[in-house]
């Protein structure tokens, strides 16, 4: 049987103006932002919408991004649309975990402002950093992280021919210059302020997984796959364990497409600023339906397809 999944992208995709028109235009969504701003402690709406650089300082950004991708979600369930399972990118978990109600949004919000500020305390500014590895061919991408000096790892595995790799700067750029030695097409770095998904953030993990403690996670009501693992997780305890881990360990995107795609997932709405993982998506499986939402039209042209789908006795 056909089935939808929500997928929500990660840090990087955030810019100015996010979410506005939901905001403006939608009640349930503009309490989505008023909620955030009561868990965090500042004003969300500010960070979001007005020129600011905090929207790319990783403590600011986390809570500001979660807060967007669900302010999407409501306006898409306002529409009467059900995800049959969901995953995240990284920070895209907490919205996904949220949209699987096995953690309320307000918090989460207050999980990931943590999250956030124990990740850039970890490493300072300007001592790591992850770059993105594009490639048309078979090139050994692990081998060269472990041979060259320095901390350097695979961090995401995104889709046929792109992988992140994360670490210590000099490490990462003396990789980089050895995958473009080794045929790698480009290789881009990230617009983010650390070395994410990096053994660099193992303490920060450490932390997390402490603060995790004290949350109140409950069985997804339907199937969250987890980053660590591209499978479904439903015990809380495995969770919170795997969220602490997800921190440092590689974010392996590509299989956990693959792995709700064998579990009968057919249909893929990305949900938040961007279309990064639509692309990825793409890349993985030609077959799929892959659709975003981002904006109000995005959201008009779904509810179109989703009622040409009813009228038709089926199941978008």
């Amino acid at each position: 049987m056909s089935k939808t999944a929500f997928i929500f992208p990660g840090q990087g995709a955030q810019y100015i103006g996010m979410a506005r028109e939901f905001y403006d235009t939608c009640e349930e969504s503009r309490r989505v932002f008023e909620e955030a701003s009561e868990a965090a402690g500042f004003f969300i709406q500010e960070i979001c919408f007005t020129e600011n650089k905090k929207i790319d300082e990783t403590k600011y950004t986390q809570p500001a991004l979660l807060t967007a991708c669900y302010a999407i979600l409501k306006a898409v369930e306002g529409t009467g649309l059900r995800a049959d399972m969901t995953a995240g990118l990284s920070l895209g978990e907490y919205c996904a975990l949220a949209a699987a109600e096995a953690i309320t949004f307000s918090e989460a919000v207050k999980v990931v402002c943590r999250r956030g500020i124990f990740m850039a305390e970890e490493v300072p500014r300007g001592q790591g950093g992850m770059t993105a590895v594009l490639s048309r061919k078979q090139i050994p991408i692990e081998q060269i992280c472990e041979e060259t000096e320095g901390i350097v790892t695979v961090a995401n595995y995104n889709c046929p021919g792109q992988q992140v790799i994360s670490g210590e700067k000099d490490a990462v750029d003396k990789a980089a210059a050895r995958l473009l030695e080794a045929g790698a097409s480009r290789v881009v770095p990230l617009r983010v302020d650390g070395p994410f998904h990096s053994p660099m953030l193992t303490g920060a993990g450490g932390k997390l997984r402490t603060l995790l403690e004290d949350v109140r996670i409950t069985d997804p009501s339907i199937p969250f796959v987890s980053n660590v693992t591209a499978q479904a997780e439903r015990d809380p305890g495995r969770i919170k364990e795997l969220l602490g881990r997800q921190v440092y360990s590689p974010v392996l995107w590509q299989q956990s497409i693959e792995y709700m795609v064998r579990e009968g997932a057919d249909t893929f709405i990305e949900i938040g600023p961007g279309k990064t993982l639509t692309s990825f998506v793409k890349k993985i499986d030609r077959s799929l339906r892959v659709f975003h939402v981002e904006t109000a039209e995005n959201l008009k042209e779904l509810k179109t397809e989703f009622q040409m789908e009813k009228e038709q006795g089926g199941k978008l």
